[in-house]
């Protein structure tokens, strides 16, 4: 069936006896090339049948389908004329693994992070009414995206600006991991009331009693305008009381029922919300089991589920080593506790929800509450640990500031994936977050370039207190192990690794050390200069001291490596300081340029692309060097 597809209007040609062929193929597409490329697997799976129905009772790009997220949106690129170049999935210059404006002009509005759809499609409709516009708009929103905030906010202002808006709300019971709170609770009870189910199976048996019952069954027509107002009515004040119609739970592995009910959500004169229900991975058995395992994963062996073969000797990954450092600091010191806003995995917080269960906090995909969260805890004498991606921090810089560094309070913030993320791209990665974050006052911002010395930052942070700030990237470890007894860090200081001759300082910030050291070698056998190598450590407060007594000691260049963009990082605070001091030394910076870096294959990939691989920064630097000696 795929073959036959290269567009939405040729998924309308087919009849709907070969629709199940065409779920199951799409399947078997988003398996096989994420088996072999990586990426969000369950989300995707789950959705197939929804896809399908949605683009064949609407009419894309004309219409507009804006996902939250867009982690399930691989049915809908094959579908809309990337399935032959769908192979290249996440991979450089390929597919990209979210929705993206620039790719396809089906792609009504780009994002990666939850809770954008509601107030973007709203956005869309309301541009539509103005413009005089009679098109559809339909936001497909996660269940675990109406715990955020921005959803909620959206929710709010529905009705206020639009009496035509579609919402799906794809239920599935599971954000990253399993969904928590009340409204997750909520929506639970409304598809395993007996009420419901007795309704359901009731009326099935009934009408398949009456002559062409089964048809009129498998069509959703009569019937099921008279079920559902049997099983809504009522049902949902959550989502009547802010005037949207609420219809459901549906069937979302039923593409027959679905467009029935997507073809009366067309003719509603007010906004209106099908609750439909689907299994996350369905089709993929391990995926099935394990959806919190295939949210998002590196390349695996579909019929086992295991990663693919790792290379030998492999460390652990950075989050692992935070989360197992976490345990043992709160084996000794029971104010400390862990939250984290659905990723208990991701983030390394399973190995804190596993020792102390009562010390683990997951608040659902709430970035921002999750730091006011943090900042209540802190004002009542615990010591909270916040663990968030770095472009999920993004979401809750406010928050931070406002809520914790204005009141001076004992938060500690550990931010994984600080640097490239690459098969993700633009959305996903962590390159901004030193500019974003270092202006606040109180906050200091560190980074370790092993395990050790991340163990020792986080025994730093609860031993001193105040507001702090650790940034790692994604990816293994170094395989530093740490120390027994963490050994507690001046604020503020650098770590000398190698003394040179003074004229060239080498300041590398955390995973940049091993091409800092590269960069030395190369200095040296091509200049005769012998750098000083730094282990920067703190971004804030900075060496500064330690700048000026280099530059005092005829340091004639200053270079800086970060694994974030250039535009206010690191190597801008060393400019800063130098100035502050008087100190006119030249200083090349090594980081990310100011445009947003796209998905590729690989971080080697991509910092070949940007001149930012070994061979091409040494070069530059031997350059600049050759230049001021």
């Amino acid at each position: 069936m795929l073959e036959k597809i290269h567009s939405p209007a040729d998924l309308k040609k087919l009849p709907a006896a070969d629709l199940p062929q065409l779920a199951r193929e799409l399947r078997e597409r988003i398996v096989a090339v994420t088996a072999k490329n990586g990426g969000h697997v369950a989300p995707n799976l789950g959705v197939v049948e929804l896809t399908i129905a949605l683009h064949r009772v609407f009419d894309a790009p004309r219409d507009s389908i804006v996902f939250d997220v867009s982690h399930q949106c691989y049915a809908h690129k094959i579908l809309t004329g990337r399935g032959e170049r769908f192979d290249t999935l996440r991979e450089t210059d390929g597919v990209s693994g979210f929705c993206s404006r620039a790719e396809s002009e089906c792609d009504a509005f780009g994002c990666g992070h939850a809770g954008t759809a509601l107030s973007a499609a709203l956005g869309i409709a309301a541009a539509r009414d103005r413009l005089g516009g009679n098109e559809h708009v339909v936001a497909v929103v996660g269940d675990a995206a109406v715990t955020n905030g921005a959803t909620l906010e959206a929710l709010n202002n529905v009705a206020a600006h639009t009496r035509r808006l579609i919402v799906v709300l794809n239920d599935n019971a599971w954000s990253i991991d399993r969904n928590v709170g009340a409204v997750a609770d909520y929506l639970n009870r409304l598809i395993t009331t007996d009420f419901y189910n007795d309704a359901t199976s009731g009326l099935r048996r009934l009408i398949a009693k009456f002559p062409c019952g089964e048809h009129l069954i498998r069509a959703g027509s009569a019937w099921k305008q008279e079920k559902k107002q049997v099983i809504t009515a009522g049902a949902s004040p959550l989502f009547e009381n802010f005037k949207l119609r609420y219809l459901g739970p549906i069937d979302g592995h039923d593409v027959a029922q679905l467009e029935s009910y997507l073809e009366f959500a067309k003719k509603s004169p007010r906004p209106i919300l099908l609750h439909v229900r689907t299994q996350k991975g369905k089709g993929l058995p391990v995926a099935e089991e394990h959806p919190d395992r295939f949210h998002g994963c590196a390349p695996y062996d579909p019929a086992t589920g295991l990663p693919a073969a790792k290379r030998a000797g492999t460390p652990p990954p950075w989050q692992d080593a935070f989360g197992k450092t976490l345990v043992r600091l709160a084996e000794k010191d029971e104010k400390i506790v862990g939250i984290t806003a659905a990723m208990s995995a991701g983030t390394g917080l399973c190995f804190l929800k596993k020792a102390f269960p009562d010390r683990y906090f997951d608040v659902g995909i709430a970035e921002g509450h999750a730091v006011i969260f943090a900042a209540g805890l802190a004002a009542r004498g615990l010591r909270p640990c916040v663990a968030i991606y770095s472009s999920f921090m993004q979401r809750a810089a406010d928050m931070v500031m406002h809520d914790v560094c204005l009141q001076n309070l004992n938060v500690l913030f550990c931010l994984d994936r600080a640097g490239l993320s690459p098969q993700d791209g633009a959305t996903h990665h962590g390159l901004f977050d030193i500019a974003m974050l270092r202006a606040f006052p109180n906050l200091v911002v560190m980074q370790p370039k092993d395990e050790d010395e991340l163990a020792d930052m986080m025994f730093t942070a609860f031993s001193r207190g105040g507001p702090m700030l650790i940034r790692y990237p994604r990816g293994a470890a170094p395989g530093v192990p740490a120390k027994s007894v963490p050994a507690a860090l001046e604020i503020g200081k650098a770590e000398v690794l190698r003394e040179g001759d003074g004229r060239v300082c080498i300041w590398s910030l955390g995973a940049m050390l091993p091409q800092a050291e590269k960069v030395s070698e190369r200095i040296l056998e091509e200049t005769g200069a012998r750098p000083t190598l730094v282990n920067a450590r703190f971004v804030k407060p900075l060496d500064a001291e330690l700048l000026e007594r280099q530059a005092a000691a005829g340091a004639r260049l200053f270079v800086t490596l970060e694994d974030h963009a250039l535009a206010g990082g690191f190597g801008s605070a060393v400019l800063e300081a130098l100035s502050l001091r008087g100190v006119g030394v030249p200083v090349e910076r090594v980081g990310w340029p100011d445009v947003f870096i796209p998905h590729g294959s690989s971080s080697a990939a991509l910092r070949s692309r940007f001149g930012l691989d070994d061979d091409d920064v040494a070069a530059r630097v031997v350059s600049r060097v050759r230049a001021l000696l």
